[in-house]
């Protein structure tokens, strides 16, 4: 099942976040001039991001 080493997860979202990962996906296509933008990209981008900002954070936290 895992190629590249990527796991497929199945998760149940609202439409409305639905729609709104699609016009992420559409920014992305629009504006980061990739060629073709998958969702699995898109929510690796957005993961990986959000992971650098919360050890950020926690690296914050620990100085004081």
């Amino acid at each position: 099942m895992a190629e590249n080493g990527r796991i497929q997860l199945n998760v149940r979202i609202t439409k409305e976040t639905s729609d709104k990962l699609d016009e992420i996906v559409e920014y992305y296509q629009e504006n980061l001039k990739l060629g073709r933008v998958y969702k699995g990209d898109v929510l690796t981008d957005i993961i990986e991001k959000s992971y650098e900002v919360m050890n950020k954070q926690k690296q914050g936290i620990r100085r004081y």
